[in-house]
């Protein structure tokens, strides 16, 4: 060799090793030395699957903390409603209109009746039903499996239809007077797919254009109100 010396490899950093998911017993013990936690930190409960049955006070706290973590939704929907109808999304008719089923809503003490009952003649419509595929309420007609999905279609939340279809299965009784309809996604707390379908003999009254963001606006409404 000449001489020279080689310096030393130095050794690899230590890559930090991904932290370990704890055990669900070691979650049980924190939560139970740690009664506060959740309530210190209410936006998790949006993240919580809700309890099947209520069984107790606790878990029926546990709940209302869930609801209360969504009815906060509720305190934007006016300032909503007068941004939709100042931006022009819809036609100048039917903004007034769902701004004043908003109203409707927000006073409801029966949201299904008031929906169903109150909103057709607010909205200039024959007919306004709610759906679900996984009805919890009385009153809500029962959809197939997927039947929201396959009606609105990927990524959309509001769509009017000029020939509309199934109108026997969404407009039921008032299906002979529906000339066009309206199908409009409710993202309720549950997770149940849920469709408001609002039926017209009037074309008018539900325009196929620059409609969509106010009515799917109306379906974010609804299910603010299903939430209280």
């Amino acid at each position: 060799m000449n001489g020279t010396s080689l310096a030393p490899l130095s050794a690899p950093e230590p890559q930090p090793l991904p932290a370990p998911v704890p055990a669900p017993e070691a979650v049980v013990d924190f939560l139970k030395s740690n009664p506060d936690f959740l309530a210190e930190r209410p936006d998790l409960f949006r993240a919580l699957t809700p309890p099947k049955r209520i069984h107790g006070e606790r878990l029926a706290d546990h709940m209302a903390a869930m609801l209360a973590a969504e009815r906060r939704r509720v305190r934007s929907l006016e300032a909503e409603v007068d941004a939709a109808v100042t931006a022009g999304r819809a036609g100048h008719g039917l903004s007034i209109r769902v701004r004043l089923a908003v109203l409707a809503l927000m006073r409801a003490q029966d949201v299904v009746e008031t929906l169903t009952e109150e909103l057709p003649a607010l909205l200039g419509v024959e007919t306004c039903t709610l759906l679900a595929e996984t009805p919890d309420r009385r009153g809500v007609p029962k959809l197939p499996r997927g039947k929201v999905g396959e009606l609105l279609g990927p990524g959309r939340d509001a769509l009017v239809r000029a020939a509309p279809t199934d109108i026997e299965l969404l407009h039921q009784e008032a299906a002979s007077l529906v000339m066009r309809d309206a199908l409009v996604r409710v993202p309720v707390w549950t997770g149940h797919p849920t469709l408001m379908a609002l039926g017209a003999r009037d074309p008018q009254a539900l325009p196929t254009r620059q409609a969509t963001a106010t009515l799917a606006f109306l379906g974010r409404a609804v299910a603010a109100a299903l939430a209280r």
